[in-house]
């Protein structure tokens, strides 16, 4: 089925149901009520207390990194 054979109705509905679920994406937590293992939270809690930072140039640096690497996962 195309678009264009659409009614009104049925495009308004197909649009609604698109945002419905672009918003559960964003908002939603997919690991709302899972637990840390106790490695994860030991590594946590080292890394907050840790006086060792990134800049913000080197974080720049990673995300172009990961964008790069996320648009090769995907093609």
């Amino acid at each position: 089925m195309k678009v264009s054979d659409l009614t009104i109705d049925e495009f308004k509905k197909l649009i609604g149901e698109a945002v419905d679920e672009k918003f559960r994406e964003f908002l939603f937590d997919p690991d709302d009520g899972l637990e840390l293992r106790d490695e994860v939270e030991q590594r946590l809690k080292a890394s907050l207390a840790s006086k060792e930072r990134i800049s913000f140039e080197e974080v720049k640096t990673m995300k172009g990194v990961w964008a790069a690497v996320g648009r090769l996962r995907n093609s």
